[in-house]
């Protein structure tokens, strides 16, 4: 009998385990074995050798190292403050109950628009042009600051990166919000009335039973944060455009595999493919630290 169940949940299992085979594990070895095949010419399908010419190439690309150090300055910028920032409004969010259903409401509206549609709606209040110093502009004028080149060529680098990250943390905020407020309303209030009793303060209530008790929420949103943005390239092309990200210095690792890949000269897939696998070590190895720091610090 339990032989014969197990064959069933084997049989339940097989379509998700095809799925998975072909969409996911084979293309991974595929893109592997690219990056091993140097030379490699998508015309003939030929490649000169096997080796690690792809990977030598791709670290050495300036454009590579840009890359990267944009995409490590994203994640540890735009991860800890959105979830920060996300928190504190669904405690206040929590915390209200008039109009509670219209205000999650307005919060969760940027997550359900379409990125390039907010990205346009960024650029013009950022965007300094001959005619128009942009709302952000005008609004710092208000306290005497000049105009700042934001997004343009003429832009400083700190302040292009300002305007990503600030984009970004706007996109992925209104999901981190409504999974924190779901969080923080499946808390027991008995044990907020227990706290009171005893005289804890607010400060000591969330301390010691808030974040304990929706410490596994914050944990999947900062892993699945992590990931994410280590995958950002959508949010910079809806700023900057794709096609002078590396002229611009805000290109991503992901926006640099799709340069590659689709170069105009007919792509470099043996680059392209180096560049997943570098990236998927990187999201790989930041996942395993975080689940290891997770096992210490979350209460399950």
């Amino acid at each position: 009998m339990e032989k014969k169940n197990q064959l069933k949940a084997w049989l339940y299992l097989l379509p998700a385990i095809i799925l998975l085979g072909v969409f996911m594990l084979y293309p991974l070895i595929d893109v592997f074995i690219y990056s091993f095949e140097e030379n490699f010419t998508t015309i003939s399908q030929t490649y000169t050798g096997i080796g690690f010419e792809n990977y030598s190439h791709v670290v050495k690309d300036s454009f590579f190292r840009q890359a990267v150090f944009n995409t490590f300055v994203i994640v540890f910028i735009t991860v800890p403050l959105s979830t920060a920032i996300a928190l504190l409004i669904s405690m206040g969010l929590n915390s209200i109950k008039p109009l509670r259903k219209l205000f999650e409401t307005i919060f969760f509206t940027p997550y359900v628009t379409n990125t390039l549609a907010v990205g346009l709606v960024f650029v013009i209040m950022f965007q300094k042009t001959d005619s128009n110093i942009g709302l952000i502009n005008t609004f710092l004028g208000w306290f005497g600051i000049n105009p700042i080149s934001w997004i343009d060529e003429n832009a400083t680098y700190l302040a292009k990166l300002f305007v990503l990250c600030f984009y970004v943390i706007w996109t992925v905020m209104p999901f981190k919000i409504l999974i924190l407020v779901g969080a923080l309303q499946s808390v027991n209030k008995n044990y907020y009335d227990a706290a009171k009793i005893d005289g804890a303060s607010t400060f000591r209530r969330f301390r010691k039973i808030t974040l304990p008790l929706i410490s596994p929420t914050i944990s999947y949103l900062v892993i699945t944060g992590f990931i994410g943005a280590f995958k950002e390239y959508n949010n910079a092309v809806a700023i900057f455009g794709s096609n002078n990200l590396n002229d611009l210095e805000m290109n991503t690792i992901v926006g640099y595999i799709y340069s590659e890949l689709y170069d105009t000269t007919g792509g470099y897939y043996g680059y392209a493919a180096s560049a997943a696998i570098i990236l998927f070590a990187i999201v790989l190895t930041i996942t395993i630290i975080n689940l290891f720091v997770s096992k210490k610090r979350v209460h399950y």
